[in-house]
């Protein structure tokens, strides 16, 4: 009898293996093969990376870290909500923005000393790769500003249970103001 073939997901994580597998556990590495695919195929989010070596200063991250373009703005910092809502402009009609995303498991144990390295180890907006504008020509998705942005670093947790259901929370480094109902 023949051994059923393996899903496309086991196959999307097989071929993503980093060459170099001293740079970043192979379990690491495939924890953020799961999220960048749950990203791509469940979420439509563009010009994905794997990230295992700092911006800033070329280290190795504690852990790989996943880069993109969300389909649309993840988060919106209140003082822009208030000039969105002065001047009319429809969520729709602002520019995305690349965000970094943390792949982790459910039954891992984290501290703040522990976000803290992440975030020592990032830049505010991702440095994307080859493919700045999701590989469209002419198309200005956020990505020619300064590498800033309110509210300062930020970070999609994405955490992975046992039965590969991936939830999203948004981190912040540091104290960002409430948004006013």
């Amino acid at each position: 009898m023949d051994n059923p073939l393996p899903s496309a997901l086991t196959s999307f994580i097989e071929a993503s293996k980093p060459t170099d597998p001293s740079s970043s556990t192979l379990h690491q590495h495939a924890l953020a093969a799961q999220v960048l695919h749950n990203l791509q195929y469940q979420h439509d989010w563009t010009s994905l990376q794997i990230h295992t070596e700092s911006p800033t200063d070329h280290q190795p991250l504690p852990k790989p870290l996943v880069s993109g373009l969300p389909p649309h703005r993840i988060y919106i910092h209140p003082d822009e909500q208030i000039e969105m809502l002065k001047h009319s402009i429809q969520e729709k009609d602002i520019l995305v923005e690349r965000e970094w995303v943390l792949p982790t498991h459910l039954r891992e144990k984290w501290s703040l000393r522990k976000f803290a390295d992440v975030f020592d180890g990032i830049t505010e907006v991702p440095l994307a790769g080859e493919m700045d504008n999701g590989g469209k020509p002419g198309d200005s998705t956020g990505l020619d500003q300064a590498k800033s942005r309110r509210g300062g670093k930020r970070l999609l947790l994405a955490t992975v249970g046992d039965d590969s259901t991936v939830v999203y929370y948004v981190i912040h480094d540091g104290i960002v103001k409430p948004r006013q109902n």
